[in-house]
């Protein structure tokens, strides 16, 4: 016996490393110190901050890696794990430094899995970070064939008087959304069980979806670290962020607002995608349950002051994001008022 017979196969391993060394030089910065394939990652911290606090945040991308496997297309969800964390450290008002992954799998596929890192080193290009590193574990037995899991981690840095942490907020600022790209990644045990109920697949086209199954629902999660740090820097005066993951707008935008804060939304101020008319429909959800589970449209909020809510749509539009006047912060502790 030995480690190959076991399900091991360490010399399709260096191969694969050798597979991904463009992509991962694709990603450098010019504060990456050390060589590729070391034992670990060196980076050194830029210049410019006086008083530098690092942010660190980890995710994965969760049972929507089950469609990225049954349609054999495994390009985009590199791109989602990346946004799951670089979008978490933004919300300190951080700038993503460098990003980690840690990719398992039962039997290494390396076309298969350097597509993966593929999309890992595009969502470190669109979010101006780094991928330094990352640890591949085939686990024979321990994965069915086929399947693979991902995690990420991303470490980011922000000087400390400019950290957001809910104080900055004010009675009265507006709260500005951004509007997502679809159910980004999450609530995909939802989506799993609705479209096994329904009968379908992944390739079936709905026409009022504009595509099929799986094409809609692996639409990467979208990263708007560029945008925001772009606007901070123009002068806009952001006082709080969230990013609208598991639970929705009811458990994640008022994460980023102080004590005894809430906010009041507006009814019907964006419009809510296809997807989630679908989804809500198909599965018999109710509007609770639907902005408990999914973003409905709006992947990340801003809180700004009342006189930069028309400033902030124009930047924003005109950076590519679609965006819209959400609601206000008003008094209560935690409270999320406006939903249906």
């Amino acid at each position: 016996m030995d480690y190959q017979q076991a399900g091991v196969d360490v010399v399709a391993g260096r191969a694969f490393v050798q597979d991904i060394r463009g992509l991962v030089e694709q990603t450098r910065r010019p504060e990456v110190l050390g060589r590729f394939g070391a034992f670990s990652s060196l980076f050194q911290l830029p210049k410019g901050y006086r008083e530098p606090v690092l942010v660190s945040g980890t995710d994965g991308v969760g049972t929507k890696l089950k469609i990225a496997q049954a349609m054999d297309c495994h390009t985009t969800v590199g791109i989602d794990l990346v946004a799951m964390c670089a979008n978490d450290v933004l919300t300190a008002g951080a700038e993503p430094l460098f990003f980690l992954d840690y990719l398992a799998t039962g039997a290494l596929d390396r076309d298969r899995l350097t597509r993966v890192v593929a999309g890992i080193a595009e969502g470190c290009t669109l979010a101006g970070c780094a991928l330094v590193g990352g640890e591949t574990a085939e686990m024979p037995g321990f994965y069915a064939p086929g399947e693979y899991d991902l995690a990420g981690f991303c470490v980011g840095i922000v000087n400390k008087p400019q950290i957001l942490d809910g104080q900055q907020v004010q009675i009265g600022d507006q709260l500005i959304g951004l509007a997502s790209a679809g159910v980004h990644s999450n609530g995909f045990s939802l989506v799993r069980q609705i479209v096994a109920d329904q009968g379908l697949s992944w390739s079936d086209r709905l026409p009022e979806l504009g595509g099929s199954l799986g094409e809609v629902l692996l639409t990467p999660t979208r990263i708007y670290v560029k945008a925001v740090l772009a606007a901070r820097s123009a002068g806009l005066e952001i006082r709080g962020m969230a990013h609208i993951t598991g639970g929705g707008l009811p458990e994640n935008l008022p994460r980023c607002l102080g004590p005894d804060q809430g906010l009041r939304l507006i009814p019907r101020a964006w419009p809510v995608p296809p997807v989630f008319t679908w989804l809500a429909k198909a599965g018999q959800v109710s509007a609770r349950d639907m902005y408990h589970t999914f973003n409905m449209g709006i992947g990340f909020g801003l809180v700004v002051p009342p006189d930069q809510g028309e400033q902030a749509l124009t930047w924003f539009t005109n950076h590519g994001h679609e965006a819209y006047v959400l609601g206000t912060v008003v008094e209560g502790a935690g409270e999320l008022g406006g939903l249906p």
